[in-house]
């Protein structure tokens, strides 16, 4: 059964809805960005629907500052606090888990990563966001070139450039950012101590032809990730979809969970 609650964080109110079911492990999903709890495409809602069918109870929340939450809108970096509550609501709304799974996609996953609330005896990461902001609000390196070089390989892209369909300043600026390289940002140097830091047990999901996945496959390669690929797996989707829109890729993650839940 569907219902809707609510719950106090740091003297704020949170809204949540939880999908009731009675089995001894949960989800618990993190928005992503200023999100709300129902998700893109109503994919929460509906992700939350098919666990609920399944017996897995699934708890999704507005942080302070989002929907219905009060308080102020601090961003990923400050929702330590927010996760911390949520979990606890969740326990309290449920009294028979035993077992508790978190979702992150995007900011979201990041959030868990560095926060790393207690009481999770997993968590599986989508499409996490390892970059810092910049001030040409481009793209990052590695999404600009997998941009291009697929463009590369398409005849109609040729066709638009020399009929003037494409914007040639932002080719250009484009190509410059990519020439400059993909070091390291100082946000995906923290997410990669927090990972050697020790996590609860993490499968990360990939949307491959994302943007924002693809920059973070491009950092996972790098050394200072390298202790964490020994141990944690990555599944990539044949997918440009950032928030597991199609039927297919709302599949794969309502697969992807129960496989985590029954480990």
């Amino acid at each position: 059964m569907r219902r809707i609650l609510s719950f106090d964080c740091a003297g704020e109110t949170l809204w949540a809805t939880l999908d009731g079911a009675d089995g001894p492990a949960g989800v618990l999903v993190v928005s992503g960005g200023n999100e709300i709890r129902i998700g893109a495409h109503r994919g929460m809602a509906r992700l939350g629907a098919d666990l609920a069918a399944q017996g897995v109870p699934l708890f999704r929340f507005d942080r302070r500052g989002v929907g219905d939450s009060s308080g102020q809108n601090g961003g990923f970096e400050s929702s330590a606090d927010d996760l911390n509550a949520a979990i606890a609501a969740f326990r309290a709304a449920c009294p028979a888990l035993t077992r508790i799974i978190a979702f992150g996609n995007c900011d979201a996953a990041t959030a868990l990563v560095l926060h790393r609330p207690a009481g999770l005896a997993g968590m599986l990461l989508s499409n996490i966001w390892v970059v810092d902001a910049g001030d040409d609000a481009m793209p990052p390196p590695a999404a600009i070139k997998a941009h291009y070089l697929a463009r590369l390989k398409d005849p109609k892209a040729w066709k638009a450039l020399f009929s003037g369909a494409i914007n040639v300043r932002k080719l250009v600026q484009g190509l410059r950012k990519v020439s400059r390289g993909s070091a390291p940002t100082g946000l995906a140097e923290r997410v990669a101590q927090s990972f050697a830091a020790g996590l609860p047990p993490v499968r990360i999901l990939l949307c491959e032809r994302d943007g924002t996945a693809i920059a973070f496959a491009d950092a996972w390669k790098r050394d200072m990730f390298a202790a964490a690929r020994a141990s944690i797996a990555v599944t990539h989707l044949d997918s440009a979809s950032h928030s597991f829109a199609s039927e297919a890729d709302h599949q794969a993650l309502l697969t992807a969970l129960l496989e985590m839940l029954r480990a």
